[in-house]
């Protein structure tokens, strides 16, 4: 299979040029071993997988020799499996000026990331791949950062093809796994009850302590039903038979392994707010299609909850573009007392960007009726408008703009 650039590539060497160590965390399957050994390889780093019966048991019983056997600038994959490894790699990193001595990648779990916080604090640059973005499958990568002004918009649409209904919701429905690309419906179905039970499960139980195994496969797909939406820990305690407390518990296993991301709501002092309830979203629309049951792309596109599944897509777009992008940003969303709601404020260079999603191509003016919410905040509010299909960026106006799913 071809290699697929990732956006986080750009952010990963520039980290690499400044860190002694470097860590890609992330969901399995996304591809984290896949990019670091193509970018290994084209300058001739050595690679070494703890996944390899053999130096696992090295680095587990005999560090010191591990490290004598494969001298640093190195590439050390699944990492978590040998976290006895963590202690040398910190005396490395203190005895050498050099940067970019340690490559690692680890699948996310909550006691890699302790153990690797404990040792190499300070020391170690952790970065988090996502499954593969729209713009990673079409390869186009803009320069500039994404603004939300109209100009800027129209020249970033000159990098894409038109917005197409078909084509996000093909994305949506089959997810961003690199191997999920070329499976039939079939295949694709599957693949996903093999990720679940292979990966999620063995996970849920060797490293987080999950024994309801039942349990947690049924939160898993009650989880799902609530892609877009406030999430409701009783519902889903009731749908998995257990506890509220063992519900939070377990979406907190979820986030940790990189499934889930919870959106929290805006938390502005100056402004009143309704709710403290968080919003849920997958970091893989797949996966969520795949536990909700969905099993073509029409269904789901035709389908009851699909402007709930365009928003997971939109939401996490935002998340992958400003996670591998040069300017960081906060998400959150707003709803008040007056139940006026906001899907997302992207606050910005401490300037605030309202910002609705709509799966209509032509939304009317009422969709960001609710923005005026923000005047009262003690920060600017900038440019925003709806994320929609829409094929060209067009004014709504002076402030705000239809935006092309496409450019986010």
């Amino acid at each position: 299979m071809e290699y697929i650039r990732r956006e986080l590539e750009r952010k990963f060497l520039r980290m690499s040029a400044a860190f002694k160590a470097v860590m890609v965390t992330g969901a399995r399957q996304v591809g984290k071993s896949t990019m670091l050994r193509h970018l290994a390889d084209r300058e001739g780093r050595r690679y070494v997988s703890m996944d390899n019966a053999r130096d696992r048991e090295l680095a587990r019983s005999d560090p010191g020799l591990f490290f004598q056997t494969y001298r640093p600038p190195i590439l050390i994959d699944e990492i978590q499996k040998a976290p006895e490894l963590f202690e040398p790699i910190k005396t490395f990193c203190d005895n050498s000026e050099e940067r970019s001595l340690f490559w690692l990648t680890g699948s996310e779990s909550r006691k890699m990331m302790k153990e690797a916080g404990d040792s190499l604090a300070g020391r170690v640059c952790v970065l988090k791949l996502f499954s593969l973005s729209q713009r990673e499958l079409l390869g186009v990568f803009p320069d500039a950062p994404l603004d939300f002004s109209l100009p800027s918009l129209r020249e970033r649409s000159r990098l894409f093809p038109k917005a197409n209904i078909v084509t996000v919701f093909s994305h949506i429905w089959r997810g961003g796994m690199p191997e999920i690309l070329r499976l039939d419906a079939e295949q694709t179905a599957e693949y996903w009850n093999s990720y679940i039970e292979t990966y999620l499960m063995r996970d849920a139980v060797d490293d987080n302590g999950i024994a309801d195994t039942v349990g947690f496969r049924k939160f898993l797909r009650a989880a799902s039903a609530f892609c877009g939406r406030l999430v409701n820990y009783s519902e889903l305690a009731s749908a998995s038979g257990v506890s509220g407390v063992t519900a939070k518990d377990w979406m907190k296993v979820l986030q940790t392994m990189g499934i889930v991301f919870l959106l929290e709501p805006y938390a502005g002092n100056e402004l009143k707010r309704l709710v403290k309830t968080p919003k849920l979203y997958f970091c893989d629309t797949g996966l969520a299609a795949y536990l909700s049951s969905w099993t073509s792309r029409d269904t789901l596109m035709n389908g009851a909850v699909s402007g709930h599944f365009f928003e997971n897509y939109a939401v996490g777009e935002f998340l992958r573009t400003f996670s591998y992008g040069e300017k960081k940003a906060t998400m959150a969303f707003y709803r008040d007392k007056e139940k006026r709601e906001i899907d997302l404020v992207v606050e910005q260079d401490g300037a605030l960007h309202p910002i609705e999603i709509k799966k209509s191509s032509s939304p009317d003016r009422n969709a960001i009726k609710a923005f005026g919410a923000l005047k009262n905040a003690e920060r600017p509010v900038g440019p925003g408008g709806v994320v929609c299909m829409a094929e060209e960026p067009y004014p709504i106006d002076a402030a705000n703009s239809l935006i092309p799913a496409n450019l986010i």
